[in-house]
């Protein structure tokens, strides 16, 4: 069988056990810049494409290849493959579902302490040779901790959740707000309580968000919410970037309505320079702490996504079924 590779070549084979591929399995390594007509022409009468969770997979490409099968994201993410098309074909679409989860629970983790402790503001300064004046100033001015902090996380699947249980030790009060709540032993089971998101918004310290992006939830963070927050409130977003209203969360520090916030994710990507969170006036520089959309690429969750991968496409070679599919077949 032949797999069309929509994605790094360089990436696939670094995290890839070729020895998990189905005998005779050939992959045509196309790369992340392609047409649909390249596509067709190089990998036409493959069963199975693997594509990069931002890249296309679109209904021409979907017809053009008659044997197709399978369709599988590298990541989580799938809005760009074309599932309706796919399905009235009969081709699976499948992800890698919550495969980065304890890893973009980790990093949510990393931008509360580094906002809560004005981690980079005191590199800087210490670098700069100012320790005691850091040291001096922060301790009058304060600085965060976690214990007793309120954290109020919109969105309680599997991100949500690995998050629970990484801070319940740290001593945080836990909340939630999900369209679906869980169950009162899911509750327990990870110390959460349930609210609505107005509470959410009025009560928390720490705001994290854990959604995809729909048009509820596009925007959720802006200045309506934001004015509902806390002043010394912090965001952080490991989510999408589109839920976040970067020129009123920019307002909103600046003026003093939340403190600040932890961007794993920014709209639009690649951030432009003239991005008003990056425009904003060196006094309130350090208020965000910023990370280059990495929270879920860690190499254990690409080894482990590269193994679901080929696990489905031996399934797919054997004629059974794959799992994590995400089309309804």
């Amino acid at each position: 069988m032949k797999v069309a590779i929509l994605t790094s070549k360089e990436r696939c084979e670094k995290y890839s056990d070729f020895s998990m591929l189905p005998e005779g399995c050939e992959l045509i390594h196309i790369g992340p810049e392609y047409t649909a007509a390249d596509v067709i022409s190089k990998a036409g009468d493959a069963e199975c494409i693997v594509v990069d969770a931002v890249l296309p997979v679109t209904a021409e490409m979907i017809e053009g290849m008659p044997r197709l099968k399978m369709i599988h994201s590298e990541g989580v993410g799938f809005a760009a493959i074309d599932v309706d098309a796919a399905a009235k074909k009969g081709v699976y679409v499948c992800n890698n579902k919550a495969v980065n989860a304890p890893q973009v629970a980790e990093h949510t983790v990393l931008l509360i302490l580094a906002v809560l402790r004005r981690l980079f503001e005191g590199d800087a300064m210490v670098r700069a040779g100012r320790q005691m004046e850091a040291k001096t100033s922060f301790i009058y001015e304060g600085l965060g901790d976690l214990l007793e902090r309120k954290i109020g996380m919109i969105g309680f699947g599997a991100i949500g959740k690995e998050l629970a249980k990484r801070l319940h030790p740290f001593g945080c009060e836990l909340y939630y707000y999900d369209p679906f709540r869980a169950s009162p032993e899911v509750e327990a089971e990870y110390h959460v309580t349930y609210v609505d998101q107005e509470t959410l918004f009025s009560q928390s310290d720490v705001i994290t968000l854990h959604v995809p992006v729909t048009p509820s939830t596009t925007k959720m963070i802006n200045k309506d919410t934001l004015s509902k927050m806390k002043s010394n409130a912090i965001i952080i977003n490991c989510a999408r970037g589109a839920v976040v209203d970067s020129e009123a969360l920019a307002q909103a520090i600046m003026n003093g309505t939340v403190y600040g916030a932890g961007l794993d994710t920014m709209e639009p990507e690649p951030v432009p320079i003239d991005d008003p969170i990056i425009q904003m006036p060196e006094e309130f520089r350090y208020h965000v702490v910023m990370s280059p959309h990495i929270a879920g690429t860690t190499t254990m969750v690409f080894v482990n996504a590269y193994r679901n991968i080929w696990r489905n496409v031996t399934h797919i070679a054997k004629g059974e079924k794959p799992f994590n599919i995400v089309n309804g077949l």
